[in-house]
């Protein structure tokens, strides 16, 4: 039966090697590789095309550390209407940053250089560092 399928296959075994007489004896060809292989068992070294850039906070891109007497940069990551302090969700600062910046903001309000119930008004018109109607985080409400 199997004599049978080399002869129909045209002198060619299932397993690549030729025949001289089909009914006979397969010998092994030689297979020609079109591009050096060094070792193929060696992982490429590719790009991950798929990876995001990572985010930096602004603080940290700029070397910038949050101090009480800075109020017009403190004033940034308050609400203009009830003075709360926003999130890192919102603000898109590191754990750290967002620390020091809590600190600060608690601390210039105790020493009266901010208001604690609204935003200073001469800091209402101020660019914004984020946009606080469009978190980076979604939150769960």
């Amino acid at each position: 039966m199997f004599q049978i399928a080399r002869i129909v296959s045209g002198g060619v075994c299932a397993t690549g090697w030729t025949s001289v007489n089909p009914l006979l004896v397969c010998t092994p060809t030689a297979r020609k590789f079109t591009a050096p292989v060094k070792n193929k068992d060696e992982p490429i070294d590719i790009p991950n095309p798929f990876e995001k850039e990572r985010q930096v906070c602004i603080l940290c891109k700029h070397n910038i550390v949050p101090g009480y007497k800075n109020v017009k940069l403190l004033s940034q990551f308050q609400s203009p209407y009830t003075g709360r302090i926003y999130g890192r969700h919102i603000t898109g600062l590191c754990k750290q940053k967002q620390e020091q910046v809590e600190k600060a903001i608690i601390r210039a309000q105790n020493c009266a250089l901010m208001p604690t119930y609204h935003k200073d008004i001469d800091f209402l018109r101020d660019p914004r560092l984020f946009n606080p109607e469009k978190p980076i985080r979604p939150h769960k409400y």
